[in-house]
């Protein structure tokens, strides 16, 4: 059915799309136009008879971000010679290995944005085909277009580029430069607020179409195998409260509450974007990586729901989103075709109008199986008949059916 839908695409559908595919390739260009040249550091340009203090400069971090990778005490001496501090030759080369690969490359900002631009565009003007009516909603939101988004991802904007920037990294340097462990706290600050912005222009698209991890686990459990454990949602309130939990578990050891020692990040050692090049410098990150991997085929981004802190940041900004899933509750009879096309809560969520409910990735699974239309993807504030104030009453609805 897929090969219909190109046919069935208004002309004014089809300059949307070149228009969208235009503009995200202009957006890529400007990336690398404007990519910097990535510093190297290699050789033996560092060593142990050089101290935190001349150091720490030049790998663009404070000295105390520098001390906390030494695993030395963040108010060390940062003019002694790292020698006469106990530190070996390896353990300064791995320091600074560690934090270059932290390296945040311009051009990945560019690429996210062009991700989020092309998806905001299929979600709200071209999944959907102007001439085609209910009876052929099989063939509105092809996923390959969703597919190829989450290729790229994976594959350019993690592979290829490596692990940084990512929306985890952005929200947990916020927090580590607070505490001195970067430079700036501005900087770190206007990155968290790129993806945030990201996330609010477009429900979710940074985390459900062009985050490099999170596509790894979209693809993995788009593989049809296993369909009778994917049936089994796991509860929304009990994954989020974890994920709020580690949240918290991770400001109290950061700022020192807990075990006395600030600049401590748990989100180091279940960092799964290490992935993307092949450093996993603690046993746990490999073990992070391996176990969300192998549950990514039955459970649906396992990672995003359960551990991510930007996850857990985006679900509260999702509340302000300026496109979403929007249901017309005056046609919806509460058959449960959209619940059982979405792979998490999240429809069965936003149907009942729960305000705070689970995290939607706007997937576009529910979008073509509701048989009396009263789903769409949309703009916030614009008037469609998606949008009823209140929810009618069973007699209602019968009426509307008779």
């Amino acid at each position: 059915m897929a090969y219909i839908y190109p046919a069935k695409l208004s002309p004014r559908q089809k300059m949307w799309f070149i228009a969208s595919v235009v503009a995200a390739l202009l957006i890529g260009g400007f990336g690398i136009l404007f990519e910097p040249d990535r510093p190297s550091h290699a050789g033996n340009q560092f060593t142990v008879n050089m101290s935190i203090q001349q150091i720490a400069p030049k790998l663009d971090v404070t000295g105390k971000g520098l001390a906390r990778e030494l695993a030395l005490p963040l108010d060390t001496p940062k003019k002694k010679p790292l020698n006469e501090l106990g530190i070996s030759q390896e353990q300064l080369d791995h320091a600074a290995t560690h934090i270059l690969s932290h390296y945040s490359t311009g051009l990945k900002y560019y690429l996210f944005a062009a991700i989020v631009l092309f998806g905001l565009v299929y979600l709200t003007r071209l999944g959907r085909p102007d001439n085609a009516n209910i009876s052929e909603r099989e063939i509105w939101y092809p996923r390959i277009p969703y597919i190829t988004c989450l290729l790229a991802a994976v594959i350019v904007c993690g592979f290829v580029l490596g692990k940084s920037p990512n929306p985890m990294e952005g929200t947990v340097k916020v927090f580590k430069s607070t505490v001195g462990l970067y430079p700036s706290v501005t900087d770190k600050l206007l990155a968290l607020a790129f993806f945030v912005i990201l996330a609010i222009i477009g429900n979710k698209l940074i985390c459900g179409w062009a985050c490099p991890f999170g596509a790894l686990q979209e693809l993995l459990y788009s593989l049809p195998i296993l369909r009778t454990i994917k049936r089994w949602k796991v509860s929304f309130r009990l994954i989020n409260t974890i994920r709020g939990g580690l949240f918290l578990v991770m400001l109290l050891f950061l700022f020192g509450i807990v075990g006395g020692r600030k600049g401590f990040v748990i989100y180091h050692y279940l960092n799964p974007f290490n992935l993307f090049i092949l450093d996993f410098d603690h046993w746990l990150i490999l073990v992070t990586v391996i176990v969300f991997l192998i549950l990514a085929f039955s459970i649906y981004r396992p990672f995003c729901y359960l551990i991510c802190p930007f996850g857990f940041i985006s679900w509260i900004a999702e509340k302000v989103s300026l496109t979403r899933v929007k249901v017309d509750h005056g046609k919806c009879t509460d058959c449960g075709a959209c619940i059982n096309a979405c792979p998490s809560q999240a429809a069965k969520d936003i149907v009942s109008g729960k305000l705070f409910g689970a995290d939607c990735f706007s997937c576009a699974r529910c979008l073509n199986v509701c048989p009396h239309d009263a789903i769409r993807y949309g703009f916030v504030f614009s008037k469609t008949s998606c949008e009823t104030p209140q929810k009618q009453s069973a007699s209602e609805k019968e009426s509307a059916l008779i």
